[in-house]
């Protein structure tokens, strides 16, 4: 179950943050390196032998349209929390878009599985509790690999943990249909990555690396929507947003 995943983090999150020299890194942004490299070969573990033989199984079966159909209706629930946060961002522009996408997509859209709100010109973003902690100033903190769950920070991994007690999925009574549904949306979301993998595999001397300074990157951007400040230099006071 989720929840009891998300629960199993929390010491080990604790701990990693604590964590001195016995995890240290050379990379500032990754100070307990050797316990995510070690979390990085379990997950690929997992990945190799679960994950990716399901999502490419996935995407070999399922139709283009079928493949569509599922990224919107998970995706217009989506929509749903990203209001949420856009209006605890301080944008209620972007709220109010954000909640029309999901009224438009629900009744037009039939249940979200056609996305109708685009082709209305409200446009989709992608707002989650890490983004609104990076926005009212909370540092990201060290990095961190989990198995499943994959790269956060310790900010979005309470972030990571606050979205997934407010995912409506997991409060659909019926246990088999909302396990399929989580089933179903983790194999769709390893499926749209399998092309980013050859990328990394291809181009990557250092795999963990790679995927870790990627992620900082586009985190950083996206608190800034786009256009994060200039990085420190040395000697200047850094904002680690």
């Amino acid at each position: 179950m989720k929840k009891t995943l998300v629960k199993s983090l929390l010491p080990f999150a604790a701990a990693a943050a604590l964590s001195g020299g016995a995890f240290a890194g050379d990379n500032p942004k990754d100070p307990a390196e050797g316990f995510n490299r070690a979390m990085f070969a379990v997950n690929e573990a997992l990945d190799t032998a679960i994950a990716k033989p399901l999502a490419k199984g996935y995407d070999h079966v399922a139709p283009l349209p079928v493949k569509a159909v599922v990224g919107n209706f998970f995706g217009n629930i989506a929509d749903l929390m990203t209001g949420v946060n856009s209006l605890l961002q301080g944008k209620p522009g972007e709220a109010m878009n954000d909640w029309g996408r999901v009224l438009v997509n629900t009744t037009l859209g039939i249940g979200g599985a056609f996305d109708v709100a685009s082709e209305m010109g409200l446009d989709k973003h992608h707002e989650d509790f890490g983004q609104t902690m990076g926005v009212w100033g909370v540092g990201e903190g060290a990095y961190l690999f989990w198995p499943v769950i994959g790269p956060r920070t310790v900010r979005d991994t309470a972030g990571f943990v606050v979205d997934s007690y407010a995912d409506p999925v997991w409060y659909i009574g019926d246990v088999p249909l909302r396990n399929s549904l989580v089933g179903l949306r983790y194999v769709d979301q390893r499926a749209a990555l399998l092309p980013t993998d050859r990328i990394i595999e291809e181009g990557a001397l250092d795999k963990y690396s790679y995927i870790r300074d990627a992620y900082l990157q586009h985190r950083r951007n996206a608190v800034y929507d786009g256009y994060p400040p200039r990085q420190a230099d040395d000697g200047d006071e850094a904002d680690d947003r």
